[in-house]
């Protein structure tokens, strides 16, 4: 893949993704996704002129250029969301490259995105959330392991955290206070509540752990002491809905949907919502009330109807 980049440009690419990660916040992930997607398309480049891409060649891209690497990754099986995000960091990367190089890359930019349809968030129902954590805090096989996934679940539900949020809490963060500050994707910051039933669930584990809890080290411990990991969450979240009877999208992540569609059908405010959530677009947040909305048409057709 290398050889498909001149030097010159292999380094833009570099001090591009480096500016992403230290002055946007991008997190890891998103990084090797924007690398993947544009060094695809680069290397199409390359492939496509027969010639390794240098910055010359990037000033004078086409309309076409675009239109035959679209349709190339179609071809390939690549999926319109897919290709999407592949399209945004194309064009995030020239937006930057041609305000650094002198050119405007009106060819890349007025490239429409491919549209296709956004999945909604699959919460659970409020009496199904909590059967889940009281479900979780009665398996009796092992005591402090039941305190502790029903901590987690608490969290996530109560506070709308990320599961790797929850497990990033560290024991200097003990007692919970009321308003805990999280370090969230990107490493941006948000405060989020703690409700009075979850600071109760994390000291009812806490009394229960057999490790010591220092500072540093994580809240949430494993079977043998070291920090929890997330797929034993997972694997708990089978066991309670299995027991209960729910669909598989019954997940850990489906808490924190649920937080914020049961929050918005309170009458909470979709912008506080989203700085809860630790959403950067209010775009994304805006997806539950697709969900709030489809759950009234819903209970309409219910009580209504068709003859």
């Amino acid at each position: 893949m290398s050889l498909a980049l001149s030097p010159a440009l292999r380094d833009a690419l570099e001090a591009w993704l480096a500016e992403e990660r230290a002055i946007d916040g991008a997190s890891e992930a998103t990084i090797r996704a924007y690398a993947t997607d544009l060094r695809g398309f680069l290397a199409f480049l390359a492939d496509y002129d027969g010639e390794p891409a240098a910055p010359a060649r990037l000033a004078r891209i086409e309309l076409r250029d675009l239109r035959a690497w679209m349709s190339h990754e179609r071809g390939r099986g690549l999926g319109p969301r897919s290709l999407a995000r592949a399209l945004s960091a194309v064009k995030g990367f020239f937006r930057w490259f041609g305000k650094r190089e002198g050119f405007e890359p009106t060819a890349v930019l007025s490239v429409r995105s491919p549209k296709f349809t956004r999945k909604l968030p699959r919460p659970l129902a409020e009496d199904a959330a909590r059967a889940v954590i009281a479900d979780l805090g009665d398996t009796p096989e092992v005591p402090w392991i039941a305190a502790r996934d029903a901590a987690v679940a608490t969290l996530l539900y109560g506070s709308g955290l990320r599961i790797s949020e929850a497990l990033g809490l560290r024991g200097r963060d003990t007692p919970l206070p009321d308003m805990l500050r999280i370090v969230g994707k990107g490493g941006k910051e948000r405060l989020v509540p703690v409700l009075p039933v979850a600071r109760e669930a994390v000291a009812a584990y806490l009394d229960l752990c057999p490790f010591d809890l220092v500072p540093d080290g994580p809240l949430f411990r494993g079977a043998r002491g070291r920090a929890l990991n997330p797929r034993m969450v997972t694997r708990a979240m089978e066991g309670a809905r299995a027991r209960l009877g729910l669909p598989a999208s019954a997940t850990p992540h489906a808490l924190r949907h649920s937080f914020a569609t049961h929050l918005l059908a309170a009458g909470g405010d979709l912008r506080t919502i989203q700085e809860l959530l630790g959403h950067a677009s209010l775009s994304t947040t805006q997806a539950y009330t697709a969900v709030d909305t489809a759950r009234l048409l819903d209970v309409y057709d219910a009580a209504h109807p068709k003859a």
